[in-house]
């Protein structure tokens, strides 16, 4: 377990991380959502030991992760813009994380490439931003540490790639444990694999919820009523996140199991009446707009 608590860290008069604490659990996709700036990548190189935090602790496992040996065997940390030897191709950058990461998958590694096309022997860099980003994730898929650290890992791979790598994170994770933990500034790309969502806003923390947990405790609503007395009644006993009306149709955010608000607007005469799910962007906006934010201005997507 990854347990970030209380952080901070300025680089002169810029505060860019500003009393983070979030909790990463073994063997969860962590999705770390905020927009550039926001401190996704200070907080991952916090994480990672690439930097130390001015204020707070950061332990992985237990074992604290600035300038410990011990923490770093358990991470591998991949940047926005990976870093690659001037001049290697991937057989050489193998090598070298092969001496590094004493678990490194080799046969898996030079079977991912092929099954991704990517040429051993061709020098990295001429490959693209993507074939770039596809390689930098292999190494850290078959690096064979416990926690994979990603920085915008999407960004720049076409869907099939983003499908395969999605695809590998998951046998990954029912095989051997692995937990990734991606920093995106795109709540749709993370939606359907994340177990746990935080959002980082001006360095610090303004959500962080098991995502299970944020679908099930919220649902939206659209309902027609007979009359004003039925809509009135309808309200009575509901925790209202967000209420719009158009015409006479009703479309309300509530917080409650899904069973929970079927019975309620059963006990009302009502024309038309639907419970749907909501999407990860929604439950954010709502989310964050009771806390006096608005998550359109905050989150790109």
């Amino acid at each position: 377990m990854i347990e970030v608590t209380n952080i901070s860290k300025s680089f002169e008069n810029i505060q860019a991380v500003d009393r983070v604490s979030v909790t990463v659990k073994e063997n969860t996709l962590f999705g770390l959502i905020g927009t550039n700036g926001a401190g996704k990548s200070t907080v991952l190189r916090m994480i990672a030991g690439v930097l130390k935090a001015d204020d707070g602790g950061i332990t992985i496992d237990g074992i604290p992760a600035f300038d410990n040996i011990e923490a770093k065997k358990k991470v591998f940390f991949i940047a926005d813009e990976p870093y690659f030897f001037a001049n290697a191709n991937a057989v050489e950058m193998e090598k070298y994380f092969s001496t590094v990461y004493e678990e490194f998958h080799r046969e898996d590694f030079y079977s991912y490439l092929e099954k991704f096309g990517l040429d051993k022997k061709r020098k990295v860099n001429t490959f693209s931003k993507g074939m770039k980003k596809q390689l930098a994730l292999l190494c850290g898929i078959c690096s064979g540490t416990k926690y994979l650290l990603c920085d915008e890992t999407f960004d720049g791979l076409d869907p099939v790639m983003r499908q395969g790598i999605k695809s590998i994170f998951a046998q990954e994770m029912e095989s051997r444990g692995l937990t990734p933990v991606i920093a995106s500034h795109n709540l749709r790309e993370l939606e359907d694999i994340c177990d746990h969502v935080g959002l980082l806003h001006k360095g610090g923390v303004l959500l962080s919820k098991d995502l299970e947990d944020m679908k099930c405790n919220i649902q939206k609503i659209q309902c027609v009523f007979r009359t004003q007395e039925d809509a009135a009644k309808a309200m009575e006993g509901l925790e209202i996140v967000k209420q719009e009306e158009r015409g006479s149709l009703y479309t309300l955010t509530v917080r409650g199991g899904r069973e929970e608000a079927v019975a309620h607007f059963a006990t009302v005469d009502t024309v038309f009446f639907e419970a749907l799910p909501l999407s990860l962007e929604e439950i954010f906006i709502s989310e964050t707009e009771v806390a006096g934010y608005d998550v359109k201005k905050l989150i790109l997507g």
